[in-house]
């Protein structure tokens, strides 16, 4: 049977593909590309960059937003040890929280706070610091909070916070991180590719944002009911 910490870990890879793929995402990814490169996305596309210089930028700029989604899984995890004496609290609370999240996402309810963006104000020309430069932009994107990327990454965070060691929060995020980054290395090394495939993706944005609520509300009723590795584990013993 697998484990709960390996359920989570698997939604956390979705969740991060999911957060890729999302409307709010998505269509800046290019825009990411760009600026981090310091090359116009029609030298990208022409091949005239360096893709040496094109991978280590994107992999300085993933390195960045995972730094700090992992620091804030490991104060999730350690916030929930702090409460552990009112976990099963904790978990319900939580466990509206996704749903209200998954609403959200699936267009039933709209929750204002989350439609506030919050950027780090950068320069229009890039600051020349080498590989820092995309690392420093990789810290302000995650910092940045955006309508699909807030319910997403909060929902996880929300499992973090129910994981028994750090260890396991920092995972969790890492493993997020993860599936966030690696779309993002292959665009940047197959730009024209991507954006063929960008086009199709956009044509399903409503489907994705839907599908991506009702699997959080799901999530959310068996965090409060407490079936999460109950009914997910029958769910994939008879698949594997």
């Amino acid at each position: 049977m697998i484990k709960l910490s390996e359920l989570s870990f698997i939604a956390s890879l979705l969740a991060g593909i999911a957060t890729f793929i999302s409307p709010c995402v998505l269509p800046l990814i290019p825009a990411y590309i760009s600026f981090i490169t310091g090359a116009s996305i029609e030298e990208l596309k022409n091949g005239k960059g360096s893709t040496k210089h094109t991978l280590l930028s994107a992999l300085f700029f993933v390195f960045g937003f995972s730094l700090i989604f992992i620091l804030l899984g490991a104060s999730a995890t350690y916030l929930g040890a702090l409460l552990g004496e009112n976990r099963d609290l904790l978990r319900v609370i939580g466990g509206v929280a996704v749903i209200l999240f998954g609403l959200h996402l699936a267009g039933a309810l709209r929750i204002k706070f989350l439609y506030q963006e919050r950027r780090l104000l950068l320069p229009i020309k890039r600051i020349r610091l080498g590989y820092l430069s995309p690392f420093l932009i990789g810290l302000a994107f995650a910092l940045g909070w955006t309508p699909c990327v807030g319910p997403i990454l909060s929902s996880i965070l929300i499992l973090a916070s129910a994981q028994e060691t750090m260890h396991e929060g920092i995972m969790l995020l890492g493993i997020y991180s993860f599936g966030l980054g690696v779309p993002f290395l292959i665009t940047a090394l197959a730009i024209n590719q991507a954006l063929g495939l960008f086009t199709q993706i956009k044509r399903f944005y409503r489907v994705i944002e839907i599908a991506s609520g009702v699997i959080l509300i799901i999530v959310g009723i068996l965090l409060i009911t407490n079936r999460f590795q109950m009914i997910i584990g029958h769910l994939v013993s008879i698949f594997l």
